[in-house]
């Protein structure tokens, strides 16, 4: 197994940091604890990498072969009418990506994914948690978790979803629900963008808002006093956290999108694609720990030829210039960024020349936060059919994805009823493609 060999922290050891995590302690406080017998634990730790993650999730299910891992050399109805292009690295992709083709040597992309859910729902469970969906309990997302592992930074929201939460597997699952993501509640596409609740409301001045806060508390605590809920505990959350912003001009800062030079908002591009990555790299600039960003709908079951000419070029362009502005500003470094869908598209065009669900194997993208650039990483068969070499879980990919934050995978939360459950069970890290 490719785990990572100097954490010697065990499963059962973790428990008990998530039960301390609520007295406050800090992780090198909790290391230092000693044992039952009096002798100090000597603990490794994984060094993190990444400070902050940038989730670009594209809902429908993009297809493999129109984007990153095209098939020049098999028949029409396998292939699609689109034609190939060359990397910076001598790597092959599809023409509809030119702009990431000149930065290749910025990422790698895993060709090698797969699952077996060819339900939207499903698919969609498993890359938000890195868990099968289970009838028995309800997972938490990525940016939950880190949420829960730590906290807020900068007095920004640890986790982010722009523009909106984007599906039932983005919350907080067995988690409190005050570790879920807090959401723009506009797109910043629009001329008129404005996050809800970061202002005063009309006619309340900071001093009015100060006793306002001042007398909520006394409420809060009464009220706290009685009652262990966690629709209470999650509300004091959430109310410390909009006070923290409303408190702070540089938190609010952040997701003033208009502040951003108009020349580098234009790079982006003025579009749902451009804007969106634009201001998940202001939040992450400014402190948000992780930032999910959804754009367009990839669930081409027709016409997908048009589809993508529609769809791709914006994101395109969006994402080489999230990676050249991140690297410019020496960000690129300690931020993740993931491009992932549900699944991929079947090897053969149907009838109505579109393609279908295909979860057997699928691409994904990764960049920066202590992942190599330049690499593909595993390989799909001669058709795109499924995994030919070195094929990737979901469950592989959250456990890197945890390990380059710094997050033992398989630490152990408590779920209702004290069951305590790992954040992922069975993941390895990709060892390959870490830098």
């Amino acid at each position: 197994m490719n785990r990572c060999h100097g954490n010697r922290l065990s499963r059962r050891g973790f428990v008990a940091a998530g039960a301390f995590g609520g007295l406050g302690l800090t992780l090198p406080e909790l290391l230092m604890m000693r044992d039952a017998q009096g002798q100090q634990k000597d603990y490794d730790f994984i060094e993190a990498k990444a400070k902050s993650v940038i989730h670009v999730f594209l809902p429908g299910g993009m297809a493999h072969q129109e984007s990153f891992d095209p098939k020049p050399y098999s028949p029409l109805e396998y292939r699609g009418e689109f034609k190939t292009i060359k990397t910076n690295t001598g790597e092959t992709f599809c023409e509809t990506i030119p702009n990431l083709a000149k930065c290749a040597d910025k990422f790698t992309v895993i060709r090698s994914m797969t699952h077996g859910e060819a339900a939207h729902e499903r698919g969609t469970h498993n890359m938000f948690t890195g868990y099968k969906p289970s009838p028995a309990l309800i997972f938490p997302s990525f940016g939950s978790v880190v949420s829960h592992e730590f906290g807020p930074r900068n007095n920004l929201p640890p986790y982010v979803c722009v523009p909106n939460v984007p599906n039932e597997f983005a919350g907080t699952g067995y988690l409190s629900s005050s570790f879920g993501p807090f959401a723009l509640g506009d797109d910043p596409t629009n001329a008129s963008f404005k996050v809800r609740d970061l202002s005063l409301a009309s006619g309340v001045s900071p001093e009015r808002f100060v006793r306002r806060k001042s007398a909520l508390d006394v409420v809060n605590r009464r009220f706290g006093s009685m009652t262990s809920a966690d629709s209470v505990k999650a509300m004091d959350t959430f109310y410390d956290r909009a006070y923290g912003l409303l408190d702070s001009p540089d938190a609010r800062t952040a997701f003033e999108i208009e502040k951003e030079d108009p020349k580098l908002r234009d790079r982006y591009g003025r579009n749902q694609a451009g804007q969106r990555l634009l201001m998940a790299r202001r939040l992450v600039e400014a402190g948000v720990r992780l930032v999910t960003v959804t754009y367009g709908g990839w669930d081409m079951h027709a016409n997908i030829t048009n589809a993508f000419r529609s769809q791709m070029p914006s994101l395109d362009v969006a994402l080489a210039t999230l990676i050249d502005d991140l690297s410019q500003r020496g960000m690129l470094d300690e931020t993740l960024v993931i491009v992932s869908s549900e699944f991929g598209r079947t090897p053969k065009i149907n009838q109505d020349a579109g393609r279908d669900h295909w979860p057997k194997v699928f691409s994904t993208m990764l960049a920066g936060g202590g992942v190599k650039g330049g690499l593909v990483y595993g390989a799909s068969d001669a058709t795109a059919s499924e995994p030919e070499d070195k094929p990737v879980s979901p469950e592989n990919l959250a456990t890197t994805m945890y390990h380059l934050l710094g997050i033992v995978a398989d630490k152990e939360l408590m779920a209702p009823g004290a069951r305590p459950i790992e954040i992922v069970d069975g993941g390895e890290v990709i060892t390959d493609i870490l830098a």
